[in-house]
C-alpha cells in the first residue's frame, strides 16, 4: 500500500514531488525507512564508513513529479562601489 506525501525538491530543479514514504508500524525499521550499517576496514579494523539499507515496506525510487517551479531570480548586491566592490586597498 503507498502513503504518498507532497515534498519541495530543490535538485536538480525546483520542484513539488509526490513520493512515496515507510510504513509508520513497520516492525522492521519503525517508521524509519531503513537501517544506518557501519563497516571498517579488513585490515586495521577502523571505521570506513556508514553504508544506508533501505527497508522493503517502501521504495525510495518511488517518485512523480507534480509541478516544476521557476527559479527565483538572484537580487543584485547593493554595492556603492560602481566597480562591483573590489578594492586594491590592504584592510587596515
Amino acid at each position: 500500500m503507498l502513503r504518498l506525501r507532497i515534498h519541495r525538491a530543490s535538485w536538480p530543479r525546483p520542484a513539488l514531488i509526490l513520493m512515496d514514504t515507510p510504513r509508520p508500524a513497520c516492525p522492521d525499521c519503525r517508521g524509519e525507512g531503513g537501517h544506518n550499517h557501519d563497516y571498517g576496514d579488513y585490515d586495521t579494523g577502523e571505521y570506513a564508513g556508514t553504508e544506508w539499507e533501505p527497508c522493503t515496506c517502501w521504495d525510495e525510487n518511488r517518485r512523480w513529479t507534480l509541478l516544476p517551479l521557476p527559479r527565483l531570480p538572484r537580487r543584485p548586491r547593493s554595492s556603492p562601489d560602481p566597480w562591483g566592490g573590489y578594492s586594491d586597498e590592504p584592510p587596515f
